[in-house]
């Protein structure tokens, strides 16, 4: 029984830590917006997907370089997976690279 209930929390924790992360990304995305820091997530969508047409499968908010960043997956319209860095604050389109 102790092992059992060991297994069950060990398998909880990262999900509960990446439910943390998840959070605290949230407010700091929602706190950027708020002081007009960054651009919002639904502003930064219609510009990516007026330059690359296909289905965004996920976004991250990252720090490089001391500024705010999107980092979007979108799969293309040839089924090609790509990684797009996207600045936060203008909506300028940076780095992109096939997955």
């Amino acid at each position: 029984m102790a092992v059992a209930l060991a297994a069950a929390l060990a398998a909880f924790a990262p999900a509960a830590s990446r439910a943390d992360s998840d959070e605290r990304d949230h407010n700091l995305a929602r706190q950027a917006v708020e002081r007009g820091e960054i651009k919002p997530l639904a502003e930064i969508l219609r510009i990516v997907r007026g330059k690359l047409p296909g289905e965004v499968t996920s976004v991250k908010l990252e720090r490089e370089h001391g500024r705010l960043s999107y980092e979007l997956r979108v799969v293309g319209a040839q089924g090609r997976l790509l990684e797009v860095h996207v600045d936060a604050a203008t909506g300028e389109i940076g780095r992109t690279r096939e997955k």
